[in-house]
């Protein structure tokens, strides 16, 4: 019997499966309007419903929508936004972004206006595209994630880790998905919407369904950082 105080051998499969899906997922931003069935959207959820949090809380409340509930949405947030509301997010937007933060963000943002012909400087171009965040990319369903405020920012991170892992196993169906903070800046309108209870702090958004591969909003991949720049070793 294997001594079970000694790590077990990581297995190839397991970590070339794991190494596959997270290389493949994307953020979709151009969808096809069909429908994910019920079925698949509910394997979704239990896969993701595995997710750790502190002390066990499970503290996502989640809302998803499809069909007409969907449409009705994407109407009438579009229709609330015509008249220019302030932004009203529960949770602060970042202050700044500083070096090398504010490269990066550059690189995704012009790698998508390049992709989908945008040329530098042209805001009416960047508005328009901006715009498709509130139309949900043309995606049939919008998973929206909230949790008690009085569990304070651990209760946001355990949210984000949820995200994370609902993404993933998204992509393990072959369902595409873009989480979207974008939403999260008129939560005043979401929370009235879905009448959320007071205590519920809205986290974001994730828009899903099935990619659109032919959009050339589709067609470009952000990059990711050496881990020698993102990861420090102690050993003294």
């Amino acid at each position: 019997m294997q001594d079970r105080t000694t790590p077990m051998p990581a297995r190839d499969t397991d970590a070339a499966i794991l190494g596959r899906l997270l290389g493949d997922r994307f953020s979709c931003r151009a969808f096809r309007p069909d429908p994910v069935p019920r079925e698949t959207i509910d394997r979704i959820l239990q896969l993701a419903q595995h997710t750790a949090s502190w002390n066990n809380v499970q503290p996502w409340n989640v809302i998803v929508t499809e069909g007409e509930a969907t449409e009705r949405f994407r109407r009438e947030l579009l229709a609330y936004l015509a008249d220019s509301p302030k932004p009203t997010p529960d949770i602060a937007f970042p202050r700044e972004y500083r070096e090398p933060y504010l490269a990066r963000r550059r690189e995704c943002g012009f790698a998508l206006y390049n992709a989908v012909g945008i040329a530098r400087g042209d805001k009416a171009a960047y508005a328009r595209q901006t715009r498709e965040n509130f139309r949900l990319f043309g995606a049939p369903h919008l998973a929206l994630i909230s949790t008690d405020e009085a569990l304070g920012t651990y209760g946001a991170i355990d949210c984000g880790a949820y995200v994370g892992n609902f993404m993933l196993a998204a992509q393990a169906f072959g369902v595409a998905t873009i989480a979207q903070a974008a939403l999260a800046g008129h939560s005043t309108f979401i929370r009235a919407h879905f009448a959320l209870p007071p205590e519920q702090v809205f986290i974001c958004g994730i828009s899903f369904g099935y990619a659109d591969m032919s959009h050339p909003a589709n067609s470009y991949r952000t990059t990711r950082v050496k881990i020698g720049e993102a990861v420090r070793f102690v050993d003294e």
